[in-house]
């Protein structure tokens, strides 16, 4: 049995390029309507005029990648009529293709919006965390791919004790939900979980 793994996050380092997200629909021979990881764009912010007859702004954005998180409370598998989703014994989040009916509970109950339901084989599919590829000692598409070095995978416990246990900043939902296996390093205008003063600026990308 391998060490539970999960995913780092650094959005200090994110530029919000996609390479990562394009990466994995290259490898995963995705579609258009299905993305296993997605980038967030939050922002948010105003002008305010000054007495002095200035403007001052506190106007802010940051990008956030986020796929399955393969948590360790997956709110996915509770919900599957047909075990289909699971949790490997890897520490994995995966769905058994072969027996998904794709009702899409699993996407409705995911606050990642991991699962995602592939018209064409008419069932649920989602990220495996390159699965295969951990196997034999590689990196996930996604991380390999990332030109600024802001993703990476590996024992969660290495990545909290390497980064700290932060997993969720504004638009992700509160961690305490999921227990995802996520560690994010938050950047100067970083927004907690439930925060109201921003906006998702990409929605029909996401």
């Amino acid at each position: 049995m391998m060490e539970q793994y999960g995913f780092y996050f650094d959005s200090d380092r994110c530029t919000g390029c996609k390479t990562c997200e394009l990466a994995c629909k290259d490898y995963k021979d995705l579609g258009t309507e299905i993305n296993f990881r997605r980038i967030y764009e939050y922002t948010g912010g105003n002008w305010s005029p000054q007495p002095n007859g200035c403007w001052s702004q506190n106007v802010f954005a940051y990008y956030m990648s986020i796929s399955c998180n393969h948590c360790a409370d997956p709110a996915c598998t509770k919900v599957c009529p047909t075990e289909a989703m699971h949790k490997n014994a890897d520490g994995f989040v995966m769905v058994n293709e072969e027996i998904c009916i794709g009702c899409r509970y699993c996407h409705m109950a995911c606050p990642y919006d991991a699962p995602q339901y592939d018209a064409q084989k008419g069932h649920m599919t989602k990220c495996d965390g390159c699965y295969s590829r951990v196997k034999t000692g590689q990196k996930p598409i996604c991380v390999e791919a990332c030109p600024l070095r802001a993703l990476d995978f590996a024992p969660i416990e290495q990545l909290r004790k390497q980064y700290g246990e932060q997993a969720s900043i504004a638009p992700l939902p509160p961690a305490e939900i999921t227990q995802p296996n996520l560690v994010v390093k938050p950047n100067k205008n970083s927004r907690p979980s439930g925060d109201t003063n921003g906006f998702l600026g990409n929605p029909r990308e996401v």
